[in-house]
């Protein structure tokens, strides 16, 4: 019973010292005028971990908050321990789709997250702070505010992804709050294209930002995750793009992130260009 009992506890304690740790923070958005609720989530030996760690920028969806993906996705305090890095989670309100509004001054989210949150993390944390370094990702509204802030900020970026992304805004005029942000897409047609990712890979050169992005073939989502992929080829830019039997739901969401951020785990390994 005592080797029983001291096995239990060595279980216990293996867990325990392997377990990360999490911490939810106020960033003050001076875009925006208000603080905004994010999650941290770093390896438990942080502060004795002798180097500074990658960032992983993970972004929720529509309708979701900063907490969704700890909920949604646990595994993820033990991807930290596996390959040091932060993971960052922020707030994106309910429907903002991570872009600056043309028609409401008050939402600033390209702003936030491009630029006051990732400046926070650099001074705050003790993080690499380099684009080859840094990567953001993120489901469905999040797939799409991943590559449309990486694209506009690859100085920022150095690899996005997107798990089942409404890479292109305007086949839903009708849908997740899209037109509160952008106006009327038959009103504000332009609106609507200049800030759908299909259109905006176009600015992209090759190998600018290291790409990656997924869709289940039964979401509603894959012909416009197709649409891009398609885009991408015609302009010759290098990207992985992948197709697997899912849904738009956490099943799907749950397994996808493993394979994105094992392939951030590749992206960050990689050696600088003399």
């Amino acid at each position: 019973m005592k080797q029983f009992v001291s096995i239990c506890f060595l279980v216990l304690a293996i867990i325990t010292a392997k377990a990360a740790t999490i911490d939810t923070i106020n960033v003050y958005s001076a875009a925006m005028h208000k603080n905004i609720r994010c999650v941290v989530i770093k390896p438990k030996n942080y502060y004795t971990y002798p180097n500074y760690y990658p960032v992983v920028y993970l972004l929720h969806g529509w309708s979701g908050n900063y907490a969704q993906w700890i909920k949604l996705a646990p595994q993820l305090k033990n991807a930290v321990e596996e390959f040091p890095m932060l993971i960052v989670c922020p707030d994106a309100g309910y429907d903002s789709w991570y872009f600056d509004s043309p028609v409401d001054t008050s939402v600033k989210y390209e702003t936030f997250v491009a630029k006051e949150l990732t400046l926070y993390v650099d001074q705050k944390y003790k993080t690499m702070a380099d684009r080859s370094k840094r990567a953001i990702t993120g489901l469905s509204m999040g797939g799409h505010g991943a590559l449309y802030l990486a694209i506009k900020h690859p100085d920022i970026f150095g690899a996005a992804g997107s798990m089942s992304g409404g890479l292109d805004l305007r086949p839903f005029p009708d849908k997740w709050g899209i037109s509160k942000d952008l106006g009327e897409e038959t009103d504000h047609a332009e609106n609507w294209a200049q800030n759908s990712v299909v259109n905006l890979v176009e600015k992209l050169r090759n190998d600018q930002v290291w790409i990656q992005f997924d869709c289940g073939t039964s979401d509603f989502f894959i012909d416009v995750n197709r649409a891009t992929h398609k885009k991408l080829l015609e302009l010759k830019i290098n990207h992985d793009y992948t197709e697997r039997p899912g849904e738009h739901n956490d099943d799907y969401w749950r397994s996808a992130v493993d394979v994105q951020l094992f392939n951030f785990r590749k992206f960050f390994e990689r050696k600088a260009p003399s």
